[in-house]
């Protein structure tokens, strides 16, 4: 196994906890503040390490900006759509949760 190999599967096999949790934030908080935190902030975090487990495994530097330009893009949609969620939220009346 080169060292390109070990160096993407193990950024791969790095990304898998930031999705975990992403998902355990998902089921677990309590409002949809919280929810869209925890996904957007860990789950974007965890592509961001596939994503560079792949570039550098990739074949030839075209390849690799490819995945990093679909990385951006995810990150913008990302953020883009949970401020939707967020905004959407705060217009029906949804308050953030306290502890209080």
């Amino acid at each position: 196994m080169e060292v390109r190999e070990l160096l993407g599967a193990v950024l791969l096999l790095t990304a898998v906890p930031f999705f975990l949790a992403g998902t355990l934030g998902l089921l677990r908080f309590p409002d949809v503040f919280c929810r869209l935190h925890a996904l957007t902030k860990a789950d974007n975090l965890g592509l961001g390490l596939i994503v560079l487990g792949l570039m550098v495994q990739a074949r030839s530097w075209q390849a690799a900006a490819s995945l990093f330009l679909t990385w951006l893009l995810v990150l913008l949609a990302g953020a883009t759509v949970a401020h939707l969620i967020a905004r959407k939220a705060l217009a029906d009346g949804q308050r953030p949760w306290s502890r209080s």
